[in-house]
């Protein structure tokens, strides 16, 4: 496995590279953006992406080894999936609270209010007492529920309603993101299997390096962000819309008060419309998979001898492929549409769990075959997220989406919870370890899992056959979507 895992990041990079210079050569040249070219807002960008990267970076480091970490502790797996489920239970209790602090704190106190709490959980990783390992799982929880809420609030708070910039202006900066979170990503395993392996610091050492970063972090929110605020104009952080009341006047609304109505609206308009009620159900069942899957990847491969902090790169470089792959397929030359590549990547995920209910036989494992299932896992992730990205884009309203997204998250954790308890009581009650029966079983349910997403997928796109809102642009009125 040493040399496979060696190889197939050489390779993957190679890939990537390749990949990425077709996608600009079929690109169409065009005159410089708007965006690009406004000095004012280069800079606003560029203070909100120093923030968010050192933040993506300081998440992704602790991605490797965590696994590795609980059982370098002497931790059963039954143990250890009790702690994966604690930090997906505190998502679910954070996730609706993620999207009101902002609001009842302030967007850059909440960024702080992240930094500290994420600091704080990888402090937590120093010791061996389970109580304080599960604390720290329940600071992992909010400081992801903040992380993916609390940056974007302030970054488009600042944007529209303080330096109103065009809101045509706001995906170049986060497309910007998401090209720099795939390098973050593949680099943090770099980094931590030097750290972890080659300069024998154990599990524990990727945990203490992302402490300095989000120090950083908190950095740069406390002063770049500050300085920003402070030129933008005598606009509070925490502004609040006003309202229309009976009587022809003016109310202001309370950060609870908005909550609450984003919540009702998002479900009503999940209620109301099939095509967001199948969308919300394709993401449920895919993402809680993927869940399960970080959860088993390394109890599968680590018994093996892999270097994990490669393997965790190569998992990474394959969905920048599968990101890449996405850019080709629906650029003009190919004119895939969004649909046809998002059931595609069902396909290909329903097939790597197809794969590896054989290759995790109690007895008969065959490492090689797994790693190769869950590079072809995380490529179908590469396709799924923008696709899936660009649909929540076309069916769900700008102002709906938060409270949307939040109901989807809901029954996503709630999945992800289940089949990790399931897993526990299935080792608890066999004895058995990694490698085990219930390893198989688990994966056997989340390709039953697939199957039911991708018929939700072939629902959704015969249902809204002739629909052009799930088309790209450049394609509508070209036939049917199946």
């Amino acid at each position: 496995m040493l040399v496979t895992t060696y190889l197939a990041i050489i390779f993957l990079l190679a890939l990537c590279v390749g990949l990425e210079l077709t996608a600009r050569r079929l690109t169409p040249p065009q005159s410089t953006p708007t965006a690009v070219a406004n000095p004012a807002f280069r800079r606003f960008q560029s203070i909100f992406l120093r923030a968010y990267l050192l933040a993506l970076w300081a998440d992704w480091l602790q991605g490797p080894y965590l696994y590795k970490l609980y059982r370098h502790y002497s931790f059963l797996e039954s143990q250890i999936a009790i702690l994966y489920v604690c930090g997906l239970a505190s998502c679910v209790l954070f996730a609706p609270f993620s999207g009101w602090l902002p609001q009842a704190l302030g967007r850059r106190q909440t960024c702080l209010l992240f930094c500290l709490s994420y600091s704080a959980c990888c402090l937590t990783k120093l010791s061996r007492d389970y109580f304080v390992l599960i604390v720290g799982r329940v600071l992992g929880g909010l400081s992801t529920s903040l992380l993916t809420t609390s940056f974007e609030a302030w970054y488009v708070h600042r944007h529209v309603d303080v330096h109103d910039f065009p809101k045509e202006w706001i995906p170049s900066t986060f497309t910007k993101a998401a090209t720099w979170n795939h390098g973050l990503a593949v680099g943090a395993g770099l980094v931590a299997n030097l750290l972890a392996e080659w300069l024998h610091l154990g599990p524990v050492a990727p945990f203490l390096l992302a402490v300095p970063s989000l120090v950083c972090c908190g950095w740069v929110v406390l002063t770049d962000w500050g300085k920003e605020e402070a030129e933008g104009g005598p606009e509070g952080d925490k502004q609040t819309p006003l309202l229309g009341t009976p009587n022809g006047g003016l109310t202001r609304l309370s950060a609870k008060a908005r909550f609450s109505r984003s919540c009702h609206e998002g479900l009503r308009c999940l209620l109301s419309d099939r095509r967001v009620m199948l969308l919300g159900g394709v993401q449920a069942l895919f993402e809680s998979v993927l869940y399960i899957f970080v959860f088993l990847w390394t109890p599968v491969l680590d018994p093996h001898g892999p270097p994990l902090g490669i393997v965790f790169s190569c998992l990474m470089a394959a969905s920048m492929a599968g990101s890449l792959l996405y850019r080709l397929a629906t650029s003009t030359r190919y004119r895939l549409q969004p649909g046809h590549v998002l059931c595609l990547a069902v396909l290909m995920a329903f097939f790597s769990f197809f794969m590896l209910t054989f290759s995790t036989a109690p007895g008969q494992p065959r490492p090689h075959e797994s790693f190769l299932a869950f590079l072809l896992l995380e490529l179908a992730c590469g396709l799924y997220f923008p696709a899936v990205s660009f649909l929540q884009g076309r069916v769900i309203s700008e102002e709906k989406r938060a409270g949307v997204l939040a109901w989807f998250r809901l029954p996503l954790h709630l999945l992800a919870c289940l089949g990790l308890l399931a897993l526990h009581g299935e080792v608890s009650g066999t004895g058995g370890g990694e490698g085990g029966s219930g390893t198989r079983h688990m994966f056997g349910g989340c390709a039953v899992m697939m199957l039911a997403a991708l018929m939700a997928v072939v629902s959704l796109f015969t249902l809204g056959r002739n629909d052009t809102d799930l088309r790209l642009e450049g394609t509508r009125g070209e036939g049917e979507m199946f």
